[in-house]
């Protein structure tokens, strides 16, 4: 099966390298394009042996998978450039990166007349698919499912995936795509603190990022509540206890929220 992404920014880049590192697809069968040369050498040598091209419609031929990267203001022109191109016979999934093009915008933008739409995804994925731990979401749009069986799976060897509704969206993005970034900061502060109670800026981070890794992880693979795991580590008149209440006082819990909202 071939896939092609047409552009190679910060989320399609990551997409393709997290396959390609997950052995979803192999590098021969991975093609990508971009505005410039110079990216494109770049990415021969994240992908050696990739396909890579200047020419989206060149790009789109004989594609199985077709998945969209660009930035949300330029979708309509590069689809109006590409759509001739794609054999929506052949065509397994068109699947689109685009922020805020719900599956019924992009039926509108890829019907042809006289042709049905081929199956379409509207899929939003975090920055983690690079190193295969993304928690990614998917909308289908008039696919069968053996299709949606199919993205599904090739999601989940790059992470945790989940199939939701273009109302859902919003919110999950807030909560993965925007929150991993809200995650760094976490971890960008909780660095600051130990630099100044004595530790290193890299020694600080290599204990807060491992940190934060087992709290998730433990939630995952025990399936609790958050609280049930703070319960564990919290005794009466401790450290854990004083330090939450201290957060709290200066409204953690709140700013996390309205953060959330805000990005929406």
């Amino acid at each position: 099966m071939k896939i092609t992404f047409i552009g190679a920014g910060n989320m399609a880049g990551s997409m393709a390298r997290g396959f390609y590192k997950a052995g979803v697809f192999a590098a021969e069968d991975i093609t990508v394009t971009a505005k410039t040369q110079k990216t494109l050498d770049k990415f021969k040598v994240s992908i050696p042996g990739c396909k890579t091209t200047l020419n989206n419609a060149e790009a789109v031929v004989g594609a199985d998978l077709i998945v969209i990267g660009v930035k949300p203001w330029l979708i309509e022109e590069v689809v109006a450039g590409i759509k001739d191109s794609i054999d929506y016979e052949h065509t397994t999934a068109i699947m689109s990166v685009v922020a805020s093009w719900d599956t019924p915008k992009l039926a509108a933008l890829f019907q042809k007349e006289g042709q049905t739409t081929p199956p379409l995804f509207y899929v939003i994925p975090n920055t983690a698919i690079d190193v295969m731990s993304s928690m990614t979401f998917y909308v289908p749009c008039a696919a069968p499912q053996e299709t949606i069986q199919l993205v599904d799976e090739m999601f989940s060897k790059v992470g945790g995936v989940m199939q939701v509704t273009d109302k859902q969206m919003p919110a999950c993005m807030a909560l993965a795509s925007c929150g991993i970034a809200y995650a760094f900061r976490y971890i960008r502060a909780a660095m600051e603190g130990g630099v100044e109670m004595g530790l290193y800026a890299r020694d600080a981070q290599y204990i807060v990022s491992n940190t934060v890794k087992g709290a998730a992880e433990m939630l995952l693979q025990h399936n609790s509540h958050p609280e049930q795991e703070i319960d564990c580590v919290t005794t009466p008149g401790g450290l854990t206890i004083k330090g939450l209440n201290t957060m709290e006082e200066n409204g953690f819990t709140n700013a996390v929220i309205k953060g959330l909202k805000a990005g929406r």
